[in-house]
């Protein structure tokens, strides 16, 4: 990921963070994928209505998916609002896909999507991570480096 694409991820008025993924895996690899939404789901997504808690991707006949997103129905839409809950199609290449299903069937590794953004076009994108779980002491490990540094910022703001 280049600079620029940081940037616009900064820019965008809507970042929804999967913030639980980064505690419970190491990232590997990092992907951005396109999300194919019906209307009222990207006018939830623009309004911030939406959530990646226990979220995961899979790939099934050569297509990324990613299952258990909740996007809250939009409060505006009538009969054809949206299923909060459903199976959501990710758009990457092929090269890619193959890619991620070749590392993904390695033992302790899975797909996690860390990011939900509107990029400068407006259109929502899903930043995607190769993961590999982290073992127990590793999440202790990562509490501890938390609190250190809390400890130190404190430290430095009181001197």
């Amino acid at each position: 990921m280049n600079k620029e694409e940081q940037e616009l991820r900064k820019k965008s008025p809507v970042q929804i963070r999967n913030k639980k993924a980064s505690f419970e895996y190491y990232f590997i690899d990092t992907y951005t994928a396109g999300i194919v939404l019906t209307g009222t789901e990207i006018k939830s997504i623009r309004a911030g209505k939406a959530s990646l808690v226990d979220t995961f991707c899979f790939i099934n006949k050569g297509e990324m998916w990613v299952e258990n997103m909740n996007i809250s129905p939009y409060f505006y839409g009538s009969y054809s609002n949206h299923e909060a809950r459903r199976k959501r199609k990710l758009l990457l290449n092929k090269r890619e896909i193959k890619r991620l299903e070749e590392e993904s069937k390695t033992p302790g590794y899975t797909i996690v999507p860390t990011l939900v953004f509107i990029d400068d076009k407006g259109h929502a994108k899903v930043d995607i991570a190769l993961c590999r779980g982290k073992k127990e002491y590793d999440k202790r490990q990562t509490l501890k480096e938390k609190e250190d540094r809390r400890e130190m910022d404190r430290a430095i703001k009181n001197y």
